[in-house]
């Protein structure tokens, strides 16, 4: 047998230098890009040029390096790169644009310094969508780079500073952005920030007693209008060109009266009230192990809305005594059960659900067996029909994330907490204990990263949770119902004399 050893590694070093090749590709366009961008309309010799492009690219490579250290999965997230790469070098062209278009227009009445407008250019956009599309960390370095490459553009220090406060402000803005127009009232901040900052830099400069202040402190103003609009308009197209979903397209579907909700509500509603359920103890356990708990709730809002296509066919949903799978087999009552996983990934895709609430409504039961029909399947089958676990497992995947398996143990819970008749605080802790054990050894979290830690958060969590929702009520005098009562007559209203 040869050992084909020295060929793998030939195809690792040339897989690698593929990659290699396509950053290097990637960091020599957008490197371009933001030189052209500042080199515009300026008459610059080409030693300037050429060493423009090596200081921006330096200040890529910088960027690209404490990406790949806080963030090590982008070393094969293309899609990524690549919009940090078009948030940074678009954001200097549509300065670079504006810019020009207003210089233009002052040359043109003649009674303004075009220099003075610079403060107006709206480089804190890209801050602002960097920590919208990604995280406040990466908005935090994009900014110090945006504020040394806006430096290098006027070759001016405080420039600089002043693109340095304004972006921090902008990013800062939106850390907990939970509705769109929380994005103007960051941007009036970005207007304030710009507003003290370039009077500051008057007062440095010995030019705070002049008429060319006050027009410089309306076009810093004017600077957060800018960023505000330019930010509404630009956020949905990054997030269909990305396929990202930010908090706010959560906080719009976590609405019940969204379509796709509401019509759970009126074909399923034993399975809506279970989803909300399910979202609250998600939710709780997501803030206990530190994972978005936005996200946790609106994915278990929508895990089962499958369920819409056949929903007498769910326990939850059966208001009569008698359930639909008393005359089908086992087998066929597991196939319709294992359908509603498909039917919900298909409804989402329909109603253009992000593919981060998709993946977790396929996942959402990993490779499972559907116990109860197995069970019985076993019971009736004969030699000659051999029953192969197999076929009683959802189809997956397992849990990939740890929100997807967040929601695949609430969903578990929920459900068997239902069963609970004489329900204790000893009862549900033992119940929980089941149910995540068994998730554990069935290899149900084998892909989603959580520790032991976080299982025992979650497991408190939900025994917390589930003792506070079913807890004991006293007995309503006049109020009790008895088996006799369910037998009698509905009184008749006697009329008035």
């Amino acid at each position: 047998m040869k050992n084909n050893k020295p060929v793998s590694k030939i195809k690792e070093l040339i897989t690698f230098d593929k990659h290699l090749f396509f950053k290097i590709c990637l960091l020599v366009v957008f490197t371009a890009i933001l030189n052209i961008s500042i080199v515009w309309g300026q008459l610059f010799p080409t030693e300037t040029i050429a060493g423009t492009f090596l200081l921006i690219g330096l200040l890529l490579l910088i960027l690209y390096k404490d990406t790949i250290r806080y963030r090590p999965e982008i070393k094969n997230d293309y899609k990524l790169i690549l919009l940090i790469g078009t948030l940074l070098s678009g954001n200097f062209m549509i300065g670079r644009s504006l810019y020009y278009v207003m210089e233009g227009f002052t040359k043109w009445l003649g009674t303004v310094d075009p220099s003075i407008l610079v403060y107006a250019i709206p480089l804190a956009t890209g801050s602002m969508l960097a920590a919208l599309l990604i995280d406040i960390h990466t908005a935090i370095v994009f900014t110090v780079i945006t504020s040394l490459i806006g430096g290098l553009w006027l070759g001016n220090p405080l420039f600089s500073i002043y693109v340095f406060a304004s972006g921090l402000t902008a990013a800062f803005g939106v850390i907990r952005c939970k509705k769109r127009s929380a994005i103007w009232r960051a941007s009036l901040l970005v207007s304030l920030v710009s507003l003290f900052t370039v009077l500051s830099i008057a007062l440095f400069s010995g030019e705070f007693l002049t008429i060319d202040t006050l027009r410089i402190a309306g076009t810093a103003f004017i600077n957060g209008i800018l960023v505000a609009t330019l930010v509404s308009a630009l956020l949905p197209l990054f997030e269909y060109l990305f396929k990202l979903t930010t908090d706010i397209s959560l906080l719009e579907l976590l609405d019940l009266n969204q379509p796709l909700m509401h019509e759970l509500l009126v074909e399923a509603p034993g399975t809506y009230h279970h989803s909300i359920i399910v979202g609250n103890l998600a939710e709780a356990a997501a803030e206990a192990v530190g994972v978005d708990p936005l996200l946790a709730r609106v994915s278990a809002y929508y895990h089962d809305i499958g369920k819409i296509k056949k929903p007498d066919y769910f326990i939850e949903n059966q208001i009569v005594s008698v359930s639909k799978h008393e005359n089908l087999a086992p087998r066929m009552s597991s196939l319709i059960l294992l359908s509603h996983v498909k039917e919900g990934v298909e409804l989402a895709k329909i109603h253009k659900l992000p593919k981060v609430i998709r993946d977790i409504i396929q996942q959402h039961h990993g490779t499972s067996i559907q116990t109860f029909f197995y069970q019985k399947a076993k019971e009736q089958h004969d030699d000659l029909t051999p029953i192969s676990e197999e076929d009683f497992r959802y189809p997956g995947p397992k849990p990939q994330t740890r929100v997807a398996a967040l929601v695949l143990m609430a969903d578990a819970v929920e459900a068997a907490s239902r069963v609970l008749t004489d329900i204790t605080p000893q009862r549900v802790s033992i119940l929980v204990d089941r149910i995540i054990n068994h998730c554990f050894i069935d290899g149900q979290l084998d892909n989603c990263e959580l520790t032991l830690k976080d299982i025992r958060e979650i497991r408190s969590t939900f025994v917390y949770l589930l003792t506070s929702m079913y807890h004991k009520r006293i007995n309503y005098p006049g109020f009790e119902i008895t088996n006799e009562d369910t037998h009698k007559k509905p009184a008749k209203a006697s009329l008035p004399e």
